[in-house]
């Protein structure tokens, strides 16, 4: 087979996977459109903040059709979430031809993993971080304001945190590919250790809102996920890294 002839068949690979993907995700949507329904989903986003708020408040929508919109976009992205295992198994799919078999069973794990962690991370967010960041918040705001969130400078804000702890999560994951790869040693990621936590709360500064509280919930899980990450690479480092590794090590 030519070189593009391999290259076509991989462009129609690539393709079927990306069809399956997307149909995952519709058919999640469809079903949670008719059923509870995108307003009912929108409401249960929304009540970390309404709960923060002083009784009584409502949020506001500006646009003309953003009372439809922002409900819409909330149910796909919960769609999203639930098709995640199918989308991560389709972008496996299309690479793992081109790995070896030893490499190939990580598959599954790293599916699976990859996808409890991130709705781990979602999960913290919802249920432990909104509730604080937004309690803060509202008790720092002086009392001659009246809040009046609008949903879709609130959707906007649910995006970027809900990706920040997701992606978070996934360090793990991260640090014991590079490591299984060889692209890195554990002993090299921990001489790295101080840039990797000075990283980690300026990411926190750049994703979260400009208070404390929610920089320190981004930053210590990072640091924290890092170092587990660290300590599971050490039972996937191929055997000549840990050999490296121990010889490095004062205690051996």
């Amino acid at each position: 087979m030519s070189d593009q002839e391999t290259f076509i068949s991989h462009l129609i690979e690539l393709r079927s996977r990306l069809v399956r993907a997307v149909a995952a995700v519709l058919v999640f949507f469809i079903a949670l459109f008719i059923w509870p329904g995108s307003g009912v989903i929108y409401d249960l986003l929304a009540a970390p903040l309404m709960n923060a708020l002083p009784e009584g408040s409502k949020m506001i929508a500006t646009g003309v059709v953003t009372p439809f919109m922002v409900p819409v976009k909330v149910t796909a992205l919960v769609a999203f979430m639930l098709a995640l295992p199918v989308v991560l198994y389709q972008a496996w799919a299309f690479v793992a031809p081109g790995l070896y078999e030893s490499e190939k069973k990580f598959g599954l794990p790293l599916v699976v993993g990859s996808t409890v962690l991130f709705l781990l991370g979602v999960g913290f967010c919802y249920f432990f971080v909104f509730g604080k960041v937004f309690a803060f918040i509202n008790n720092f705001a002086p009392k001659s304001i009246t809040p009046a969130p609008d949903i879709e400078a609130y959707f906007s804000f649910v995006i970027t945190m809900f990706l920040a702890f997701g992606i978070t999560v996934e360090i793990p994951i991260v640090v014991i590919l590079l490591v299984r790869v060889g692209l890195v040693s554990v002993q090299k990621l921990r001489e790295v250790r101080p840039y990797v936590i000075v990283g980690a709360f300026v990411v926190a500064a750049v994703v979260t809102p400009p208070d404390v509280l929610s920089q320190f919930m981004l930053a210590l899980p990072m640091c924290i996920l890092y170092e587990a990450g660290l300590f599971l690479a050490r039972f996937v480092s191929k055997p000549k890294d840990v050999a490296q590794e121990n010889s490095a090590d004062p205690a051996h």
